[in-house]
């Protein structure tokens, strides 16, 4: 291995360096603040857990996203997370207990065996919210005002919001009483969104002619608000589950517009991502720019059943290191340069610092001065004391 070797990351790892560092650390104080201010509490899951709790409930993606290792203490398998929302469930089914609606929001590294294709990476800096104990509309409609408002104190603009339901496919593929198999093929094709592809596998496994008509109809249904309209007549003769999710779209898409009428607002019936976490509505936030979603979450009811505590949940999720990228980290020239030694120096930098500004003090023989440190003033001493002076009125004393 050559030298320059030595300091090559492994793909998908990135470090952070200044003043990125900064921007993200002022974000995420900024993000749990917000949340804060909405009422959710703070937790910080383990980096670690057994599998057994880990991947309960969350399907084979997430099993494939996690690194696993051996505990050396019990023999056990064990796995890093990939993915907090798991644990926060786990955490107020099993170790909060609390009764009625939960609140609870955080903001941890995550690790990845893959690049996330929606987020990116393999070792994010999640942040987010979960809202337990509450299965109505209006729990939804918080978490999706609440994503935007996220965004919003970033500083995204031009917000694109994708909103699906995943219980529309569910309930028609549950009426036309599918295989395993014929439901994979049918799934596949619509991932693909491919029209022809969809109606080839629906002709081979879907028997009743109207239900056949209404899956091929889902892959064709997306756009704007109108596309609601258009499902309520394509649909007509659908599961009544059906019906009720296209209320909830409807009710999910006024609630946003009336707080957020910025929001430029997407509707896809055949999104069928985290099919197997997700029970109800689904959501993505873009802004232009960016392939991948800067936000995304919806509805997964009944994780905490394997804990012994089935609970309504829905939140959502962003990636703090992404976020920190939608306004330009400008290095801030902020500090006071102070010079190595001087009488009565000390206790000067020490007031200073403690009034919560930033002091460089500079060091015997240093050879950089203050521009290189990012201040752009200076102390010099006047009147028999120490005085704080803008940079450029007074010699270089370091």
């Amino acid at each position: 291995m050559t030298i320059a070797d030595r300091w090559l990351l492994p793909d998908g790892m990135d470090e952070v360096l200044p003043p990125q560092a900064s921007r993200m650390e002022e974000l995420r104080r900024a993000l749990l603040d917000l949340y804060h201010r909405w009422g959710y509490d703070q937790v910080m899951p383990p980096p670690v857990e057994f599998l057994d709790s880990l991947l309960t409930g969350t399907g084979t993606e997430l099993d494939l996203q996690t690194f696993k290792l051996t505990d050396q203490q019990t023999g056990r398998m064990m796995g890093v997370s990939a993915d907090v929302t798991p644990q926060v469930a786990r955490m107020d089914a099993h170790s909060l207990k609390r009764q009625g609606p939960v609140r609870l929001c955080y903001c941890t590294n995550v690790l990845r065996a893959k690049a996330d294709q929606h987020q990116g990476g393999r070792s994010p800096v999640q942040v987010g919210v979960e809202l337990f104990g509450h299965a109505g509309l209006e729990a939804d409609v918080e978490i999706l005002r609440l994503a935007l408002t996220s965004l919003q104190a970033a500083g995204a603009g031009e917000v694109h919001l994708a909103l699906g339901h995943i219980g529309i496919y569910r309930s028609l593929v549950e009426a036309a009483e599918l295989t395993r198999e014929q439901e994979k093929a049918v799934f596949e094709a619509l991932e693909l969104k491919s029209p022809g592809e969809l109606a080839a596998r629906v002709s081979e496994s879907v028997a009743d002619p109207s239900l056949a008509a209404m899956l091929c109809a889902l892959g064709e249904l997306h756009g704007g608000p109108e596309v609601l309209d258009e499902a309520r007549e394509a649909f007509a003769e659908a599961p009544q589950a059906v019906g009720a999710a296209l209320d909830q779209l409807r009710a999910l898409h006024a609630g946003v517009a009336a707080e957020h009428p910025e929001v430029d607002l997407y509707f896809d019936l055949a999104e069928l991502r985290g099919y197997q976490y997700h029970t109800g509505m689904m959501f993505a936030a873009y802004v232009p720019g960016y392939g991948q979603a800067l936000a995304k979450g919806g509805r997964y009811d009944d994780t905490g059943r394997a804990f012994g505590r089935a609970r309504p949940a829905t939140g959502f999720s962003l990636e703090l290191k992404l976020l920190a990228t939608l306004v330009p980290s400008e290095p801030r020239h902020d500090g006071i340069w102070a010079p190595a030694e001087g009488e009565g120096l000390a206790e000067v930098v020490n007031a200073l610092r403690q009034q919560g500004e930033r002091v460089v003090q500079a060091l015997p023989g240093q050879r950089t001065g203050p521009e290189e440190h990012r201040c752009h003033r200076r102390l010099v001493q006047a009147d028999g004391g120490w005085q704080v002076a803008p940079l450029a009125s007074t010699p270089d004393q370091a």
